[in-house]
């Protein structure tokens, strides 16, 4: 393959913002996802979403215009349930129904867990629900687990909080510090790589969140590339993140990894 980027092999994706908003997908990203895969290119789908099990984001990319298995998509409910799982914990999950099929396997305990799992509840959220899992931490020594730490997302009316949040609360309230698995934590980066079996300097993470997607991947010496669909802002490259890379959006990422852009 001949490119300006010839030690590229893995391209990870975001979702929302990225390929897709709620108005559908982005123009000439289906495009783009081909063009990548044509080139014989690892592609792979990487979200902070935890109200979907990988089983129906798939069926959703694929009937979007991106054919995509369930193996293709790394997400934090998939880091935690392979997580948990490993070690054999009990867990009292906090998580959307959606979510929940990635999940099987693990030993779900409301009274004494090992492990607090806090997803994007959205609307379902409760003052009691949070409470709950307030107390389990500080009163019965569960450990928190975090899926991502991501702020707010945009939703078809807005901007709306996500899940970080809410893990902020539960670390302010308990003083503990959570286990993130999701974006940006370099750990949750790692897993993806070593399941991939390709070095970090072999791969690019595109996303439209300079903190969690660029920021993240480039914690862990991959490349960030930053699109400026979604959520970007103007404000975001005032920061102190330099993505490797800004681009319209990923429909210029084929031309970006051939130098031709």
């Amino acid at each position: 393959m001949s490119s300006s980027h010839p030690e590229i092999r893995a391209v990870l994706l975001d979702l929302d913002g990225t390929l897709y908003t709620a108005e559908g997908p982005i123009p000439g990203a289906v495009e783009a996802v081909r063009a990548l895969r044509t080139r014989g290119m690892t592609v792979r789908f990487v979200t902070n979403t935890t109200t979907r099990s990988r089983r129906a984001l798939a069926e959703r990319l694929t009937l979007m215009g991106f054919p995509a298995l369930p193996e293709e998509i790394y997400s934090p409910p998939w880091a935690a349930g392979r997580f948990l799982k490993a070690q054999g914990a009990r867990a009292f999950l906090l998580v959307p129904e959606g979510a929940r099929e990635d999940f099987a396997g693990v030993q779900e305990d409301e009274q004494r867990p090992d492990y607090v799992v806090v997803g994007d509840l959205g609307d379902a959220w409760t003052f009691d629900q949070l409470n709950r899992a307030f107390r389990l931490i500080l009163e019965e020594g569960a450990a928190l687990i975090g899926l991502g730490r991501t702020r707010y997302y945009r939703a078809a009316d807005g901007l709306r909080l996500d899940v970080g949040p809410f893990i902020a609360a539960l670390e302010e309230a308990t003083g503990q510090k959570a286990l993130i698995l999701g974006k940006p934590d370099p750990a949750f980066f790692r897993l993806i790589l070593e399941d991939l079996h390709v070095p970090p300097e072999q791969a690019a993470m595109v996303g439209d969140d300079i903190e969690v997607d660029v920021g993240g991947a480039q914690s862990v010496g991959m490349r960030g590339v930053l699109v400026r669909t979604g959520k970007f802002r103007p404000a975001d490259l005032e920061g102190s993140i330099q993505p490797d890379a800004i681009l319209s959006s990923v429909a210029e990422l084929p031309a970006w990894l051939t130098g031709t852009r």
